[in-house]
């Protein structure tokens, strides 16, 4: 159930192990919160930092190679991905203290990194204004083009036998004498297993015996906008924005955080927020030209943590759901610890902090 970046990636997976998959979801695939999504490959950010993220963003980070490869060849398509890195800037002390700080943290513990001060900063970066104090580079960071990943993953699902199903919403899932019922507006499927992967309306499906699940939509506005300049050479993330540079010349900046149920409109204020932001770390977007405005719904949930494991009400159920702001970066991951659960009831430790049952009865 949902065909986001996170139900395509575990459709994919569980067809090459050899299941029979049908992916369900009221629209077409990719146009939930994916449609949105920047695909910033970053789990050594600071504001990750005392959050099981950053184990889980590692965890999935070292898997992305491979899991790029493996769809470009089955999908036939090509998918934008580099791993150029991230530059992490600060625009006061304090900023640039708990910068350095995180920098000794990460050297610590063997990840690539490099402290910039001012000058280093404006030479990896000669866009950047002189108002930046310095800098953080994570050499292993990156980005992927996340609706070209996501419609790779659709046509690789496609060619190991998924089928989709889209223009209709689950409405409940319930037991059946040998095994499970899907049952949408207008149709009812039964199957073995059921993946609960449908972003912010998971909370919208009834599951027999189990508690609602407390995901909840947060909007999200992301600029597409024609650079004027000399492209950036990596991702550049402020407290307040990033900048994500296109292999075509043109940026991504994102992200808003608004609190709006399940309104998807793009807004004045939205896109004001976000250039004026983006002119504050580079003066030339002010001279950007307008090519798209996106907009998500980002799946969060009371503890801003993913909900990936085993439901303990309905067995048969795995939930893989809530990946907020991390969904792109999670996808492989969670399609392979989901495929485990699905085919082999294995679970793993790393899962402990993101079990469904923190919840309640789920």
């Amino acid at each position: 159930m949902g065909g986001g970046v996170i139900g395509c990636a575990v459709a994919y997976e569980l067809a090459c192990r050899g299941a029979r998959v049908q992916v369900i979801d009221r629209r077409e695939v990719g146009l939930g919160a994916t449609q949105a999504a920047a695909g910033v490959l970053a789990p050594y950010l600071e504001s990750h930092q005392g959050s099981p993220i950053v184990e889980l963003g590692a965890r999935s980070l070292a898997l992305y190679d491979e899991f790029v490869a493996r769809v470009v060849e089955d999908s036939g398509s090509a998918v934008q991905y580099t791993r150029s890195g991230t530059l992490e800037v600060a625009m006061d002390d304090a900023s640039f203290s708990r910068l350095k700080e995180l920098g000794k943290k990460l050297r610590d513990s063997r990840v690539g990194v490099e402290v910039l001060d001012a000058s280093s900063v404006r030479t990896l970066e000669p866009q950047l204004v002189n108002q930046i104090l310095g800098g953080l580079l994570v050499e292993s960071h990156g980005f992927v083009g996340a609706a070209d990943l996501t419609r790779a993953l659709q046509r690789a699902a496609g060619a190991h036998g998924v089928t989709f199903v889209s223009s209709t919403m689950v409405k409940r899932v319930t037991r059946e004498d040998d095994g499970l019922g899907v049952q949408t507006a207008t149709d009812k499927f039964s199957c073995d297993k059921v993946v609960l992967a449908a972003g912010s309306w998971s909370g919208q499906i009834e599951i027999e015996g189990a508690d609602t699940m407390p995901v909840h939509p947060v909007r999200g506005q992301l600029l597409h906008l024609g650079w004027p300049t000399t492209r950036l050479k990596r991702v550049v993330w402020a407290a307040d924005c990033y900048l994500v540079p296109w292999t075509d010349g043109s940026v991504l900046v994102g992200a808003t955080v608004e609190d709006v149920g399940f309104d998807e409109r793009a807004t004045v204020k939205g896109f004001q927020q976000l250039l004026e932001v983006a002119r504050e770390i580079a003066p030339a977007a002010g001279d950007a030209w307008f090519k798209a405005v996106r907009v998500g719904l980002r799946p969060n949930t009371p503890d801003n943590l993913p909900v990936i494991g085993p439901s303990t009400c309905l067995n048969g159920l795995v939930y893989a759901t809530g990946h907020y702001r991390n969904g792109i970066l999670l996808a492989p991951l969670t399609a392979s610890l989901v495929a485990d659960l699905v085919l082999e009831e294995k679970n793993t430790s790393i899962l402990d902090a993101v079990v469904p049952s923190r919840f309640g009865k789920c």
